[in-house]
């Protein structure tokens, strides 16, 4: 017998996947970057992963229905914030929906000008190399052209629903 080339139709719910996914802890991130008039986007994410130390490449993803899609598709970098424990407020401004995202909030321009968050846990200044349509997402490639961290900082976790901070075992 040969192999499937197609997978199986799932034996499971949207609602079931996510609940499963949701297992999963991560860190929280806002992905940023300009416009082609020069106005920031960013918006929260925690589909951030690294691909390869050389070159350096981290990924992320982006839903296929979100507005600052042609931004990140058109723009030549981004920058991926990693957050602190103590930016869960702006984890969740930038996870809504018609708020005024970036009123009071404190950023330098990076890489391609991509705003980079002041008491980010990390930064990633990446040059956007490649993107891939699967599913209802884009996945975001960037060649990481510089990355700078805060020694000792603790990072904002999500799972299950819920904001974290690291507890050490």
């Amino acid at each position: 017998m040969s192999p499937s080339r197609r997978a199986q139709a799932p034996s499971f719910s949207a609602r079931e996947f996510r609940a499963a996914l949701g297992m999963f802890a991560t860190g929280v991130t806002i992905v940023t970057t300009r416009t082609p008039d020069g106005l920031p986007i960013g918006l929260t994410a925690n589909s951030f992963n690294s691909v390869s130390l050389d070159p350096p490449l981290v990924l992320w993803s982006l839903s296929q229905a979100a507005a600052s899609l042609a931004a990140f598709r058109a723009g030549s970098h981004y920058a991926i914030n990693v957050l602190a424990a103590d930016q869960k407020s702006l984890a969740e401004r930038f996870a809504a929906k018609g708020s005024d995202r970036w009123s009071g909030v404190q950023s330098v321009s990076g890489a391609g000008g991509a705003p980079l968050i002041a008491g980010a846990a990390a930064t990633f200044e990446c040059f956007n190399r490649s993107r891939y349509d699967e599913g209802d997402h884009v996945i975001f490639v960037g060649e990481v052209e510089r990355c700078t961290w805060r020694q000792g900082a603790t990072p904002l976790l999500f799972h299950g629903g819920r904001f974290f901070t690291e507890l050490p075992l």
